[in-house]
C-alpha cells in the first residue's frame, strides 16, 4: 500500500478501488415504480446555443422536457469545440433547413456570426460577416412568418481577448477599463481622476488601446442594428447579455448606451431585454416563450438568507444579488410580490461567505421549514469563494429536508447564471402544472422535472464543490497545468475515470439520504399522489479538454406510494 501511495493520489487510488464495485442506493419497499409510455412533444422549439458546452445545449434541452417541448440542436460537428469556432456558413444552411415546422427558435448572435463564445471574444469576423448575419435573421423571418425568432447577442466582457497584450498590459489596460467607468459616471471628475486615466492610458501601447477600445464600439454599433431588427418586428425578442462583468468597466458604459437607446423607443421596449450573464440566457428565453404561451405570469416572492446579501455583488458580477433576481425575473415575464402567499413560487436566494457559519445554520434551518410546510421555493445556493462551506445544501442533507419538493436549485458559477437557471426552472415547472391536464401528464413533467433538479444539485454541488479540487489535485499530481489542463491522448483517460468512480460515489451518497427519498404529495386533475424518488444513476463525462465543467447523464426511479 505505501508503494501505490508513493506513485498515486489519494482520489486515483479511490478510483482503481470503487471503480470495481457497484454502489447503489439501498433498497425501499412499499412503492410502485412509474414507468409512462413516451408522449408525442406538444411543440418543437429550435436552439443555436451559444456554445456546444452543456449549459448552453442539455440544461435547455432537459428542462424543456418538463413542458414536453422537444428542442431542436444542430449537429456536434458544425459547433464549436472548444478553441475551434463552429461551422458558421453550415449552421446557417442548417437553421434554413430546419426552421419549418418549428413553433419558436432561439438563436444565439455569437454562433451564427462568430461561431460560439470563445470565438467572439477574438472578434475576427468582418463588417461583411455581420452585414450577412443580419439579412439571415431578415431572411429567416420573411421566409417563415409564422415562427417568433428569440435571439440573443453578448457584449464583450471586460478582460481583453487572448493575444491582444502581456499580462502586464493586460491590468493596465483594466484598470483604465474601470477608471474610464468612474468618470463617465461622474458628472464632473476631479482633475486627479483625469490625470490617473491619462497615465493609464499612455502607460499602454496606443495599437492595443485601440484595438480594445474598437471592441466595444463595434459591439455597441452591431448590437444597435440588432435593436432596429426587434423594432421592425423581425426578432419577436431580443437580449442582449453582459458577459463576466464587474461593477465598473467598459462593457457598463456599452450597456448603458444600448438602454439609453431601447429607452428613447418606448413602444417597442417590450422586444429588446438587457440583462447580466450569458450562458443560461437560452434556457431564461425558453422559459418566457412557454409561460407567455400559456398566458401565465410568474408572481414571486423574495427571501434572503441574510439581510446583506440582497444588496451583495458578487464575483464576476456587475449589480447585486437582488438587482440580479429581478432582472431575471423580467426576462421570464415574472414580477415580484411583497408576500409568499400571493405568490406562484418563493425564490430563496443564499449568499455566504466563509465566516457566515452561524448564518447558514440560521438560513437552513429556517429553508427546511419552509419545505416541511409545502411552500413552493427555488433556492440560488451561492458561494462568495465557490466552496462547499458556503453552501446550505450539506446542512439541508444533514438535517433530511424534502429536497425533492424544491422548485428548484441552482449554485453554478457566476450569480446571473444560477439565479436565471433556478427562474426559468420554476417557471417551466409552474407553467406545465397549468398545462396538465391527466394524471399521466403530470407524472410525465414531476419525472423530467425532479431529473433536472437532481442533476443540478449533482452538477452544482456535489461535483463543482466537492469532487472538482480533488479531481484538479490528484490531475495536478499527474503533471496536468494547473489541475485543469486536459490532453486527449494523455490525462483526459486517467481524470474520465477519477470524474466517473468520484460521481457514482457522491450519487450513492445522495440517493442513500432521507434528503432525496422523502416522500412528496403533487396534485394531479384526478386528486392528489404521492411521490417518492426512489434511486437515481449518473454518468458524466468532460465535454472539453478541461474540468471546469462536466456533461452530466441522469436516469431517475420514481415510485408512486399507496
Amino acid at each position: 500500500m505505501r508503494t501505490l501511495r508513493r506513485f498515486f493520489p489519494p482520489l486515483l487510488l479511490l478510483c482503481l478501488f470503487a471503480a470495481l464495485l457497484r454502489l447503489a442506493p439501498s433498497p425501499r419497499d412499499g412503492g410502485t415504480p412509474v414507468s409512462l409510455p413516451p408522449k408525442a412533444p406538444e411543440r418543437r422549439v429550435l436552439l443555436v446555443p451559444l456554445d456546444s458546452r452543456p449549459p448552453c445545449t442539455r440544461f435547455v434541452a432537459d428542462a424543456a422536457r418538463i413542458v414536453n417541448v422537444e428542442v431542436l440542436l444542430p449537429p456536434a460537428d458544425i459547433l464549436d469545440d472548444y478553441l475551434r469556432a463552429g461551422d458558421t456558413a453550415a449552421l446557417a444552411d442548417w437553421t434554413r433547413a430546419n426552421l419549418a415546422g418549428c413553433d419558436a427558435a432561439i438563436l444565439s448572435v455569437d454562433q451564427l456570426l462568430h461561431g460560439g463564445l470563445l470565438a467572439a471574444r477574438r472578434a475576427e469576423k468582418t463588417p461583411a460577416d455581420a452585414e450577412a448575419l443580419l439579412s439571415l435573421l431578415t431572411e429567416l423571418r420573411d421566409a417563415h412568418p409564422q415562427v417568433p425568432l428569440y435571439a440573443f447577442s453578448i457584449l464583450p466582457r471586460m478582460t481583453p481577448p487572448d493575444g491582444l497584450c502581456d499580462w502586464h498590459e493586460q491590468k493596465r489596460l483594466m484598470s483604465w477599463s474601470r477608471l474610464m467607468d468612474r468618470v463617465a459616471r461622474t458628472p464632473h471628475p476631479e482633475a486627479a481622476d483625469l490625470e490617473a486615466l491619462e497615465a493609464l492610458r499612455s502607460s499602454v501601447p496606443s495599437e492595443i488601446v485601440a484595438r480594445y477600445e474598437s471592441l466595444f464600439a463595434e459591439a455597441a454599433a452591431f448590437n444597435t442594428r440588432l435593436i432596429g431588427l426587434a423594432r421592425r418586428g423581425v426578432l419577436a425578442r431580443l437580449v442582449i447579455g453582459q458577459d463576466d462583468s464587474e461593477p465598473y468597466g467598459m462593457p457598463n458604459i456599452v450597456l448603458r448606451r444600448l438602454r439609453d437607446e431601447v429607452a428613447a423607443h418606448p413602444a417597442e421596449s417590450g422586444r429588446v431585454l438587457l440583462t447580466h450573464g450569458a450562458d443560461e440566457i437560452a434556457l431564461s428565453l425558453l422559459a418566457a416563450l412557454e409561460a407567455r404561451r400559456a398566458g401565465f405570469a410568474p408572481r414571486v416572492a423574495l427571501a434572503f438568507n441574510d439581510a446583506s446579501t440582497p444588496g451583495r455583488v458578487l464575483p464576476y458580477m456587475a449589480i447585486s444579488v437582488e438587482e440580479t433576481a429581478r432582472e431575471k425575473l423580467r426576462l421570464t415575464g415574472g414580477s415580484v410580490v411583497p408576500e409568499a402567499e400571493a405568490a406562484d413560487f418563493t425564490l430563496y436566494l443564499s449568499a455566504n461567505d466563509t465566516d457566515m457559519d452561524d448564518t447558514r445554520r440560521k438560513a437552513a434551518s429556517e429553508l427546511a421549514a419552509m419545505l416541511a410546510t409545502d411552500r413552493r421555493v427555488a433556492l440560488v445556493d451561492l458561494a462568495e469563494h465557490f466552496r462547499a462551506d458556503e453552501t446550505l445544501l450539506p446542512l439541508l442533507l444533514a438535517c433530511g429536508a424534502p429536497l425533492q419538493t424544491l422548485e428548484a436549485y441552482a449554485g453554478w458559477n457566476t450569480a446571473s447564471n444560477a439565479v436565471g437557471t433556478a427562474v426559468a426552472q420554476a417557471t417551466l415547472l409552474e407553467t406545465a402544472k397549468r398545462r396538465a391536464r391527466t394524471r399521466d401528464d403530470t407524472l410525465r413533467l414531476f419525472d423530467a422535472h425532479i431529473a433536472f433538479l437532481d442533476s443540478r444539485i449533482l452538477e452544482d454541488y456535489f461535483y463543482l464543490k466537492d469532487i472538482i479540487d480533488h479531481l484538479n489535485f490528484s490531475l495536478e499530481k499527474l503533471g496536468a497545468q494547473n489541475g485543469r489542463g486536459l490532453e486527449y491522448n494523455y490525462n483526459y483517460p486517467v481524470g474520465s475515470l477519477l470524474l466517473e468512480s468520484a460521481l457514482r460515489d457522491r450519487t450513492a451518497r445522495f440517493t442513500r439520504s432521507e434528503a432525496f427519498s422523502a416522500p412528496f404529495t403533487v396534485k394531479t386533475p384526478d386528486g392528489p399522489l404521492r411521490l417518492r424518488a426512489a434511486g437515481l444513476e449518473a454518468e458524466a463525462r468532460f465535454p472539453w479538454p478541461r474540468t471546469f465543467e462536466i456533461d452530466l447523464r441522469v436516469r431517475l426511479k420514481l415510485e408512486e406510494l399507496p
